[in-house]
C-alpha cells in the first residue's frame, strides 16, 4: 500500500502542471505521511506475527492496526534515546517531521505549500522506507515492539 499512496501523492503533486491547487499540494504531503504510517504499520506485523500462508491473519490484521499516530510520534521521538542505529533513527525522525506536515495540510487553513515542499515530502517517505526495509530484522523487530506496546 506505501508504494501506491506514494505514487497517488506524486500524481497530486504534479496535478495542475501550471499553477498547482493548494488541495493537490496537502493532499499530496498528508498521503506522503500515510505512506511511511502504513510502510511502518505492515512491517511491524510483519516482524512480529510473521508473513506468508501460514500467519495467522487475525492477528497480522490486529498488529498492523494497533499502530496510533500520537503514540507512534511519541515513541519516535524516544528512538535517539534507545542506541537504534542511524538508519532506525532516520525513519523515526521522518515520522514526527512528516506527521507535522500532515498536521499543518490537513488542519491548518492558511498552511500554503509549494510544489516543491510537497514533492519533498514524498521523497522524505521514500527515503524512509527504503531505510526501514534496509535495516537489520532485529532493529525493526525492536521498533515495532517500541511502535505497538506501552511501557508501563
Amino acid at each position: 500500500m506505501s508504494a501506491d499512496l506514494l505514487a497517488t501523492a506524486r500524481r497530486l503533486a504534479r496535478a495542475s502542471p501550471s499553477r498547482p491547487r493548494q488541495s493537490d499540494l496537502k493532499r499530496a504531503v498528508s498521503t506522503a505521511c500515510y505512506a511511511l504510517f502504513h510502510g511502518l504499520a505492515k512491517d511491524a506485523a510483519d516482524v512480529l506475527v510473521g508473513v506468508g500462508n501460514d500467519r495467522p491473519d487475525a492477528a497480522w490484521a490486529q498488529a498492523y492496526r494497533a499502530l496510533d499516530h500520537g503514540a507512534a510520534k511519541t515513541a519516535c521521538g524516544q528512538v535517539h534515546n534507545l542506541r537504534f542505529p542511524p538508519g532506525i533513527r532516520s525513519v523515526a525522525d521522518t515520522f514526527v517531521i512528516l506527521q507535522q506536515s500532515r498536521h499543518d495540510a490537513d488542519y491548518a487553513p492558511n498552511h500554503r505549500l509549494t510544489r516543491g515542499e510537497a514533492l519533498a515530502a514524498i521523497e522524505l517517505a521514500e527515503q524512509a522506507l527504503n531505510d526501514l526495509r534496509q535495516a537489520a530484522r532485529r532493529d525493526r523487530k525492536a521498533l515495532a515492539i517500541l511502535l505497538l506496546l506501552r511501557r508501563r
